[in-house]
């Protein structure tokens, strides 16, 4: 015959799945909102590498242009800039050729972008040409003569 006390036991069981029951729950929630988090920080992570590898190329274009142009007015008239703009020149484009487009994860990227923008300030304002890049060129209203 079966004894109508509860058995200590049978109780001990009753809370203890209740008390892992709610550890359960929490760690099931948990694992869940981390592999909710890692796959939209992914898409988060890829639309910011996006915008900013988009605006990097844009700001090294813009560089690559200015020299190509500064080079071909030195082709068709050698003497249009002094000695230390064509040495300024000449190292921007050896900054703009060791950029490593392919290795965003290089260890000198800032480095050498900093030196692009310091060589470019300081090409336009020996020529006195104020011309920024802030997301698009901007030039001032002065005519640019060199």
């Amino acid at each position: 015959m079966e004894s109508l006390s509860p058995n200590p036991r049978n109780l001990e069981d009753i809370f203890d799945s209740s008390l892992k029951l709610e550890e359960n729950h929490f760690d099931d929630g948990f694992r869940d909102g981390f592999n909710d988090g890692l796959i939209s920080g992914k898409h988060e992570g890829r639309e910011v590498g996006l915008k900013l590898g988009f605006e990097v190329g844009e700001e090294l274009g813009f560089y690559r242009g200015c020299i190509d142009v500064w080079n071909s007015i030195l082709r068709v008239e050698p003497s249009s800039f002094s000695s230390r703009v064509q040495k300024n020149m000449k190292q921007m484009e050896e900054l703009l050729e060791k950029y490593p487009i392919l290795d965003p994860e290089d260890e000198n990227i800032q480095e050498i972008m900093d030196g692009l923008r310091l060589k470019f300030r300081a090409i336009s304002a020996t020529l006195s040409v104020r011309l920024e890049y802030d997301g698009h060129p901007i030039a001032s209203n002065k005519e640019i003569g060199f």
